[in-house]
């Protein structure tokens, strides 16, 4: 089966296609969560982390490049050199990126708002802001999305079966609260990521079905950007001793993600998980056309390094593509944004189109800056 869809996708995959990717910083609100995923790297035990302040946040939303900020603090309001890579003036997606507080807990309300308050303050520094913090209620995604661009959550596998084995502890994962809050993305007009968690113990089957549920939400709402086919990469503090997941597990899934799902879903895989540049290319020729965020640390799995963009542009050009810098949100999904993120949004596109290297329309850099920008030019 996987000869068969690997010779399909090689022949349907042009050469000088794009493969693109988000320039991203990471924000971690709290390490803390109530799942225990067996496979897990990331989480602390409830109340044993210090949930990261605002103040702290600043510090570290400052410290970053942002090349609107300093075009429209300049005198002539445009940039002197048109820039040749957008990521090398720093991140423009960051990424809010959280352990899960119990929905009964009484410090739910206020790990909510301490979310709402550094995806605000990301917007107000000139920032795109893109959640990833669990499961959510309605309320609570239609609170977020007011200062989100886009939003995402694993599916991970919609088996049941995985209840009784690296989800045991793990009430959040089961599937169709998950399958619940995709399609709770769909009504609320949410540009969403999501994907497939995979090497864990699932069937082939499972992965069908997981792709098959992706697809068919999909179809009824239009409304995710991207589908992660992230393989099994073991870690230091994981309890569960499974393998690394093989390399021709992940290059069969991504090609038969490429045949079930969808034209307009990219298919992205982690680069720092595929670790060489071989297997890279190979799921690129297979249909993968994103690599996701690029982080200064992959927080889910921080043993496992990026490799540099210089790396990536070379490697991504051995499978006869162009590496593309892109936004966390999609332009078919603009008009889903409030007016001050779209003026921001809008910022941004007009920043990439300056470029050579964008997927957005070239054309010169020099926008008016609407009421968000306003704000960002006026902050100290």
């Amino acid at each position: 089966m996987a000869d068969r869809t690997e010779a399909d996708c090689r022949t349907r995959q042009p050469l000088g296609s794009l493969v693109t990717y988000s320039a991203a910083y990471t924000l971690v609100p709290t390490y803390e969560c109530f799942n225990r995923c067996q496979y897990c790297n990331f989480r602390v035990e409830p109340g044993a982390d210090r949930w990261l302040g605002l103040a702290e946040a600043t510090v570290k939303l400052r410290s970053l490049t942002n090349p609107l900020r300093d075009c429209y603090k300049s005198q002539s309001g445009r940039f002197p050199i048109a820039p040749t890579s957008p990521p090398n003036s720093g991140p423009i997606e960051i990424l809010i990126l959280s352990g899960e507080v119990h929905p009964r807990s009484p410090r739910r309300s206020a790990w909510i708002r301490r979310i709402e308050s550094l995806c605000q303050l990301a917007l107000l520094e000139g920032f795109l802001p893109h959640a990833n913090v669990g499961p959510l209620d309605r309320e609570e995604m239609a609170y977020l999305k007011a200062v989100n661009v886009s939003m995402g959550l694993m599916i991970e596998q919609v088996s049941s079966a995985l209840a009784q084995t690296v989800h045991r502890q793990a009430p959040s994962k089961d599937p169709s609260r998950r399958l619940a809050q995709l399609a709770q993305a769909g009504e609320l007009q949410i540009p969403f990521t999501t994907g497939l968690l995979i090497g864990i113990g699932e069937t082939e089957a499972d992965r069908l079905d997981s792709l098959r549920a992706i697809g068919q939400i999909h179809r009824q709402y239009g409304h995710i950007q991207e589908v992660i086919v992230q393989p099994h990469s073991p870690g230091l503090d994981q309890a569960w001793e499974g393998e690394a997941c093989s390399a021709a597990l992940l290059l069969e899934t991504v090609a038969i993600a490429r045949e079930l799902l969808p034209p307009e879903i990219a298919i992205q895989v982690p680069p720092n998980l595929l670790k060489t540049a071989e297997l890279l290319q190979r799921a690129i020729e297979l249909g993968a056309s994103d690599l996701g965020g690029i982080c200064p640390i992959d927080e889910v799995n921080p043993t496992y390094e990026h490799p540099s963009l210089a790396q990536l542009t070379d490697w991504v050009a051995a499978a006869g593509g162009q590496l593309h810098p892109r936004l966390p949100i999609y332009p078919a999904f603009d008009d889903w944004l409030s007016d001050p993120m779209r003026s921001l949004v809008q910022s941004w596109r007009d920043f990439l189109g300056s470029s050579p290297n964008s997927l957005d329309s070239p054309g010169r850099f020099d926008p008016k800056p609407g009421p968000t920008m306003q704000k960002l030019i006026s902050r100290p």
